[in-house]
């Protein structure tokens, strides 16, 4: 909070008045971060395939300040484990913002009959985020190949087969 204070040149009581604690003002600030740089929603092309392919080609290929993004984000998930109130807002905002874009694409694919009916549409959103999860745990950035071969290779893959 000293260095935040310092950079805005406000006092920390000021901060204070603003965010009750560092983490609303930290989930403010990604939530900020995600809603300038994220897609509002996500295209809708008539398949499945498609729209994952569609996905890929809007997400960049590396931000220059990828590393210190993703270090922060790191950091925010593992103090997240130890506050309810910031796992919450993760939850509801860094967890929760591609979940409510990617469902929606996933509804449309069982309602086309591309995905089968009763396929846990949750399960499918959760891999990909853990995966992503993983690759941040691993200090890589989250980019277009990465997204690129998970939504190809497992996300894709795992939708669209068939019950035994």
């Amino acid at each position: 909070m000293d260095e935040i204070a310092r950079r805005a040149r406000a006092s920390k009581a000021t901060l204070y008045r603003r965010w009750s604690s560092k983490a609303a003002l930290i989930i403010d600030a990604i939530v900020a971060q995600r809603a300038a740089n994220g897609p509002k929603q996500l295209p809708d092309t008539g398949s499945l395939k498609g729209d994952i392919e569609a996905i890929i080609a809007v997400i960049p290929e590396r931000e220059a300040d990828t590393g210190r993004h993703f270090a922060v984000l790191v950091g925010v998930v593992n103090a997240a484990s130890h506050d309810p109130a910031l796992r919450s807002a993760v939850s509801e905002h860094v967890l929760g913002r591609p979940r409510r874009l990617l469902r929606p694409m996933l509804e449309r694919a069982v309602a086309r009959g591309e995905i089968p009916a009763g396929r846990d549409l949750d399960l499918i959103v959760n891999s990909l985020l853990g995966l992503n999860m993983l690759r941040l745990a691993d200090g890589k950035p989250i980019d277009r190949e990465h997204v690129a071969q998970v939504l190809r290779h497992v996300v894709y893959p795992l939708a669209i087969a068939r019950p035994d």
